[in-house]
């Protein structure tokens, strides 16, 4: 009997869930996000939210899998699923939710499981591994809307500056 393999991670990120979101959806600034072992990202349709086809091959459990994932937007502002369109079931839905100046971001990934002995150490070991996966690529977003920010911060410190010399 079948089975599905559920991994979920969430982080606080230094930047307002608008922000966040913006990253999240736009298909090109996402990709930048993916760690190890995603790779060799292609964009096949659209560029940012709903509609949008991207493919990136994983290498995982031993092997490489190739994903060709669907862009959709349930909840425009809140919520950015991937669906995969290659039979894998996989599906990775992104929530972001604002917390106070900066925002909340919950990455919960599914697909269907092997049955027998493979089915029983991917129960253990996938989602071990995708939460590690996804804490990195929160990681990565976090230190790219920190960037973000710092470089806000120092724009807006240099024009002031400009404006009390003159």
């Amino acid at each position: 009997m079948a089975h599905t393999v559920v991994a979920s991670v969430d982080r606080t990120i230094a930047a307002p869930a608008e922000a966040v979101y913006r990253y999240v959806s736009a298909t090109p600034l996402h990709a930048e996000l993916l760690p190890h072992p995603f790779y060799d990202f292609r964009l096949e349709e659209g560029d940012v939210g709903e509609g949008s086809v991207a493919s990136y091959k994983i290498k995982f459990a031993g092997g490489v899998r190739q994903l060709r994932m669907r862009v959709t937007e349930p909840e425009p502002g809140r919520t950015v699923v991937h669906t995969d369109l290659n039979g894998s079931g996989l599906v990775t839905t992104f929530t972001i939710a604002p917390h106070g100046d900066q925002a909340r971001v919950n990455i919960v990934s599914r697909f269907d499981g092997e049955t027998g002995v493979a089915g029983f150490v991917e129960r253990i070991a996938a989602p071990i591994r995708l939460r590690r996966v996804h804490a990195k690529e929160l990681a990565r977003l976090d230190a790219r809307a920190r960037r973000a920010t710092d470089l806000r911060s120092s724009a807006l410190h240099t024009q002031n500056q400009t404006r009390t010399q003159s």
